[in-house]
Formats: structure tokens, sequence, C-alpha cells
């Protein structure tokens, strides 16, 4: 197996595990399909269903009252789901993408453990859209898209017995890693709707993945939010495109 500079195998296709919850289907499929349709490099996106990974006895722990979806907590198997071994990516599903996943790739850097954005975030509604409470933490948002160097040692701390019984703390804030063990990414990649801004011709402030932190567009309240008008075009495509491989299967 050939290894890049950057830790990522040419030959294997870059995994991305994508939270997934019953209530957000579109907003997985939506998410998948932005991915896949702008990589240029081979890609296996894996959804993280919380009934399966229940079934598998990987994931045991008790919906807690601020769980704001399924996934809230599974997104830290991500090391042990790639079998502590290379590079792979946690990403919600409520994310736009709008950029080559390569060019993300690219900034891999193995000296990290993680990498991510790092938002200085807090959020001034009090509820999401779906009527989720909206919870106010130190590291707000950064767990929702991680670059995981699996392999490296202290990564090694997420067994399935951690993840279920660690606090919200110490994993939404990676209290298992020192501050120079976390990579920053820029916060294009993880562009906050609502919240992160565009300048105009300032062409580092484009979003290249879009996050709709407050509830998308697949929410009936929140048609009108901003960048809707490029979910509902991905939405658009992704139907026809749907619709295309049914009719051919027939």
């Amino acid at each position: 197996m050939t290894m890049s500079n950057n830790g990522i195998s040419e030959k294997k296709p870059f995994r991305i595990f994508v939270g997934y919850d019953s209530r957000e289907d579109l907003a997985y499929q939506v998410c998948h399909h932005s991915i896949t349709k702008r990589s240029s490099i081979p890609v296996d996106i894996i959804p993280i269903v919380q009934s399966d990974l229940r079934k598998k006895g990987l994931y045991w722990r008790e919906t807690g009252q601020l769980e704001s979806t399924e996934f809230s907590f599974s997104r830290f198997l991500t090391p042990h789901l790639s079998d502590y071994q290379g590079w792979a990516m946690f990403v919600d599903c409520d994310f736009l993408y709008l950029a080559d996943i390569k060019e993300l790739t690219d900034l891999i850097d193995d000296r990290y453990a993680i990498m991510c954005v790092q938002h200085d975030y807090t959020p001034k509604e009090t509820s999401k859209m779906d009527g989720a409470v909206q919870t106010v933490y130190p590291r707000k948002n950064w767990s929702s898209m991680v670059l995981y160097n699996c392999g490296h040692p202290k990564n090694k701390t997420l067994t399935p017995e951690i993840v279920n019984t660690q606090t919200g703390a110490f994993l939404h804030r990676f209290q298992w890693l020192e501050d120079e063990d976390i990579g920053s990414i820029p916060f294009v990649w993880n562009f906050l709707e609502g919240h992160n801004t565009v300048v105009e011709n300032d062409p580092t402030t484009q979003p290249k993945a879009v996050h709709y932190t407050r509830g998308g567009p697949w929410f009936d309240a929140c048609k009108d939010c901003e960048f809707a008008d490029l979910w509902l075009n991905e939405l658009e495509e992704y139907s026809k495109e749907n619709k295309k491989e049914a009719d051919n299967a027939n």
C-alpha cells in the first residue's frame, strides 16, 4: 500500500464517517452526494447509525436529555471503526460540501492526533430549528467535523468503553488530548450558517463546506436560511440522479 506525504493511502479510499439521524435522512443523502460529486479522490462514506452500533455491541450509552442528534457521542467511535489505522474524517450530516475533499486531505499533518476548525463560537439561539436544546460549552462545534489520525497513540484512548461512559465534556472538548495535539483547519471547511460571514472580494472567506448548525432547509422552519438555495439545488440534483438510477433498475 502506497502512502502519500500526508498519511493518506493512494490506493485505499479516504474514509468519511457521516453522523446519521433518522429525522434527517435527507440531510445525510445530500451531504453524501455533495462529497462524492466533487471528490477527485476515492472516498468511502460510512453512515454512523446508532441502532446498528447498538446491535454490534459497540454502543450502549443511555440517551441523555441534551443530545440533539442520534450521533452526539457515537461520533467518537471513528478511530475504533477505522481499526485505529490511517486518517479518517467524521462529519455531521447537516453539512453541504462545495469543494473537493482532496483539498481538505491535503491539509493533513501527521504531527497531530486530530485536526478541526477551532471555532470561537457562542450560539445566540437557545434552541435549534427542530426544537432541540442549543447547548453552550467550550470548543462548541469543534467536534462537528474532525480529521482523526486514527493510528495516533493517544486516540487509542477512544475505546467503546470510554465513548460509552465518559462525560460529554471529556469527549466534545477532546480532553484525552493536549492542546498541541489538535491541528487547525481554516474555518471555511466548517462554515457556520448564521455565524460566519463571507467578506466581499476575499476568496479565503468563501465556504468550502456549509454547516447548517441551526437547522437546514430540510426543516420547514429553515427554508429561508442562508445558503438554503445551494442545499436545495443539491437536493434537486440528488433526487434526479436517484430517480434515473431507479428507472434504470426497472
